[in-house]
C-alpha cells in the first residue's frame, strides 16, 4: 500500500479508500449478510487500506461497526456523513448533531476522524455553513470528530458550485468530489483551490457504472456523438478507449480509470467500492499502479476535457 498525508488534517491515509456506498453498499444491496459485507472491509484493511468511508444514508454504518470489532480503532481512519437537507426540507443543526450521535453509536466508536456534511447542494450551502457548522464545532470540541468535511452531489451539481462557495470559507478540512476520465472539469475548478488551501481530497466517481457496466461507455459515447459533443469516429469503435489498452498502458478500462484519477495532481485519495470480494485486490492494485503514459492523459484531455455532467448518475440500489 502507498500512503499520503490528507491535506491539513495531517492524517496518514492509504491512497485507496474503502467506499461503503455506491450501488453495491459492500454487497448489502445484493442481500449479503452484515458479516459478509464486513468481510469486504476486513479484506481491504488486510491489504493496507486504512481509510473507510461510510454515511448514514448508505445504511452501511452497521457493517462498518461490525468490521471495527476486529480492527484496532486507532489503526484506521473512519469517515461518515450526514445530509443537511431531505428533499426540499433543510435540517436543523439539532437534527444533524443527533445524526452524528446516532452514527457514533451505530459505528461503536467514541469519535470519527472525519465528519462530512453530505451531498450539499448550492442552494443550501449557506444554511449548512452559517447554521450547522457552528453547532458541529461545539461537538468537535467534545471530541466527537476530528476534522470537518463537505461532499458535493455530482448528479445535481456537475459544475462544483457548492465547492466554489465552500472555498470562500475556511471550515473545511477535507472535500469529496467527482473526477474521472470523461469528467475532468475539477482540474480547473477544484484542484487549484484545494492545493492552495491544503484541503484534503477524496475523489469519487472514478469508475462507477460508466466504466464498469458492460456497454455503458459505448452507449454514452454514442449519445455524445449524436449531440455533436464528440467526433463520430469514437462511436464507430467497439472500444472507444482502446488507445489506453496497450503494452505500457492499462490492461483494461477500469484500471485506466483508477490510475487516471489517482495520479491527477492534487488527488490525495481515490475511493473504490465493491460488494464482490474478488474485486477488492484488483481495485487496490489498479490504484497503486503508476500513472498512465503522458500521451494517453493528453489524449484524454484533448478528446473529453470539455465535457461536463457525464457519468454522474446516482447509485441504483436495490431494496
Amino acid at each position: 500500500m502507498q500512503y499520503t498525508t490528507l491535506g491539513r488534517t495531517g492524517l496518514n491515509v492509504s491512497v485507496a479508500a474503502m467506499g461503503c456506498g455506491g450501488s453495491s453498499c459492500l454487497g448489502m444491496t445484493a442481500g449479503r449478510s452484515i458479516a459478509q459485507c464486513a468481510g469486504i472491509i476486513q479484506q481491504a484493511v488486510g491489504l493496507g487500506v486504512n481509510l473507510i468511508d461510510t454515511a448514514k444514508s448508505y445504511g452501511t454504518e452497521p457493517i462498518v461497526g461490525e468490521a471495527l470489532k476486529s480492527i484496532p480503532r486507532e489503526s484506521v481512519v473512519i469517515s461518515t456523513k450526514h445530509k443537511v437537507a431531505e428533499g426540499k426540507t433543510v435540517l436543523s443543526p439539532e437534527q444533524v448533531v443527533d445524526g452524528l450521535n446516532s452514527s457514533l453509536k451505530t459505528l461503536g466508536t467514541d469519535y470519527v476522524d472525519i465528519f462530512f456534511l453530505h451531498t450539499v447542494l448550492p442552494d443550501v450551502y449557506a444554511h449548512a455553513a452559517r447554521e450547522i457548522v457552528p453547532a458541529l464545532m461545539r461537538e468537535k470540541e467534545k471530541g466527537k470528530f476530528r476534522f470537518l468535511g463537505i461532499t458535493e452531489m455530482p448528479p445535481k451539481d456537475p459544475h462544483h458550485e457548492t465547492l466554489q462557495s465552500a472555498f470562500k470559507d475556511d471550515y473545511w478540512d477535507v472535500i469529496m468530489f467527482a473526477f474521472h476520465m470523461l469528467g475532468q472539469n475539477a482540474r480547473q475548478s477544484v484542484f487549484p483551490a484545494t492545493q492552495a488551501k491544503n484541503i484534503g481530497t477524496l475523489v469519487m466517481f472514478a469508475v462507477r457504472s460508466l466504466f464498469s457496466a458492460p456497454g455503458r461507455l459505448q452507449q454514452d459515447i454514442k449519445a455524445l456523438v449524436d449531440a455533436g459533443k464528440l467526433p463520430a469516429w469514437l462511436a464507430a469503435k467497439p472500444q472507444p478507449l482502446d488507445f489506453l489498452l496497450r503494452e505500457g498502458g492499462a490492461r483494461d478500462v477500469i484500471e485506466a480509470a483508477y490510475r487516471y484519477a489517482r495520479h491527477e495532481p492534487g488527488t490525495d485519495v481515490v475511493l473504490f467500492g465493491t460488494g464482490n470480494p474478488a474485486h477488492v485486490a484488483p481495485n487496490i492494485d489498479a490504484i497503486l499502479k503508476p500513472p498512465l503514459p503522458l500521451e494517453d492523459v493528453q489524449k484524454l484531455a484533448e478528446l473529453f476535457g470539455h465535457l461536463e455532467g457525464v457519468g454522474l448518475d446516482e447509485p441504483k440500489r436495490k431494496a
